[in-house]
């Protein structure tokens, strides 16, 4: 299906996968909503894809943040005409031992990889539900799918969010023709272990870098276009990208 025409919003889009998807999904025709808290970042991503020649807006957002997250959805839509793919990637991985206690962090990983997503989700479905159409893609991991020692509120939080896009396929394909993609990555390298305050934690994740080729940012945007690409009778519902020598 072609992008031509098709309005995208991706959260997190500052840097890493969100910033990646931005990109490719300009360069295939799609006019871009570029949402995060960095605003600075965001601009310099919207004026490389204007000197290619694509159509993009910088929207400051903070998907913990239900009136930011309105305000950026109703911009972007009065911006463009529409909101047909919603890209949920927004996301922290501060990862530490469940004993250390760091509860700050566990609710504030809720607060984005939750919470985040449904807020977006609920400001941007009554337009994809006006139109009869729309396409959900959400960034899950593979720790969604397995608990790693270290990972544990971080894979409760996607765990969640795998079983929120398959209960959101199950209820909006039918009914409103949207589709709901899940995205299921393992290693990659993006900014998101910058976020790590616990040192063991850090050096565990510095030791899989010597162990195996990390997957790239770029990488997880390819998939989200074949997704969002596939024609409109077919759901991509999940796909699970690991790095070849990752085992799990």
């Amino acid at each position: 299906m072609s992008l031509e025409r098709k309005t995208a919003l991706i959260t997190g889009a500052s840097s890493g996968i969100g910033a990646a998807t931005a990109l490719k999904l300009a360069a295939n025709g799609a006019k871009v909503g570029l949402a995060a808290r960095r605003t600075e970042r965001l601009e310099e991503i919207v004026s490389q894809i204007s000197r290619a020649g694509g159509q993009a807006i910088a929207l400051e957002m903070d998907v913990v943040d239900v009136a930011s997250v309105e305000a950026g959805v109703s911009r972007l839509a009065e911006t463009f005409g529409s909101i047909d793919i919603l890209f949920n990637n927004a996301g922290l991985m501060p990862l530490s031992d469940i004993d250390a206690l760091k509860t700050d962090e566990w609710h504030r990983m809720v607060d984005v990889n939750i919470k985040g997503v449904l807020n977006t989700t609920a400001a941007v479905l009554p337009h994809m539900i006006g139109q009869k159409s729309g396409h959900i893609v959400n960034t899950s991991s593979i720790a969604g799918r397995k608990v790693f020692g270290g990972l544990t509120v971080y894979c409760a939080t996607k765990h969640a969010i795998t079983a929120l896009s398959d209960g959101m396929r199950i209820e909006l394909g039918k009914k409103h023709n949207i589709r709901v993609t899940c995205v299921q990555p393992g290693a990659v390298e993006t900014e998101l272990y910058d976020q790590i305050s616990d040192p063991a934690a850090r050096q565990q994740m510095e030791d899989l870098k010597t162990q195996m080729e990390f997957l790239k940012a770029e990488d997880i945007a390819e998939t989200v276009l074949f997704a969002v690409e596939s024609p409109r009778h077919v759901d991509i519902a999940e796909v699970f990208v690991m790095p070849t020598q990752q085992a799990w």
